[in-house]
């Protein structure tokens, strides 16, 4: 295979919930398969209202206990440099898209995409934010996020090779 890195953003509102879940569970997968040592992931907020929190305790619970760790994530806001750091920056909702678009110069659109784009098993369009629920929205997301990974780094294996 050439020496290719790939680096990926996961965004969400706040950076707690959503985009670090995504992050963990790409990261996890990425490390025991073709690309491993090849992909740089990060996630970011669209809002900077929990800068340098870790992920949300349920995110971290439900995300431990199907082995995505999640531990070493601090949330941050996504900022205009994202866009050239990063080759594919992936909106956890249409919220989400909507807000980048407005960022991102003409040059770099091609690089913003909906996370629920790569899913094989689900319709939805969106990643619903799990915050303000109880325990069953977190697990709903994890599910989305995981078929949805699997589906990008089958697209992303598929781009290299």
């Amino acid at each position: 295979m050439p020496d290719l890195t790939l680096s990926l953003c996961f965004v969400c509102t706040g950076n707690i919930c959503r985009s670090p879940t995504a992050e963990g569970i790409v990261r996890a997968k990425i490390a025991s398969g073709p690309l491993a040592g090849r992909v740089m992931t990060d996630s970011a907020g669209t809002h900077g209202y929990h800068v340098g929190e870790a992920p949300d305790q349920r995110s971290v619970t439900a995300a431990t206990q199907r082995g995505y760790p999640l531990h070493d994530l601090r949330a941050r806001k996504f900022e205009l440099i994202d866009f050239e750091r990063f080759d594919l920056v992936l909106a956890m909702d249409t919220g989400h898209r909507a807000f980048l678009a407005r960022l991102a110069q003409p040059s770099q659109a091609h690089k913003l995409k909906m996370m629920m784009t790569f899913s094989r098993r689900f319709g939805e369009i969106d990643v619903p934010d799990p915050y303000y629920g109880g325990t069953e929205g977190f697990e709903h997301a994890l599910e989305l996020l995981e078929d949805s990974a699997d589906g990008l780094l089958e697209s992303l294996t598929a781009d290299i090779r």
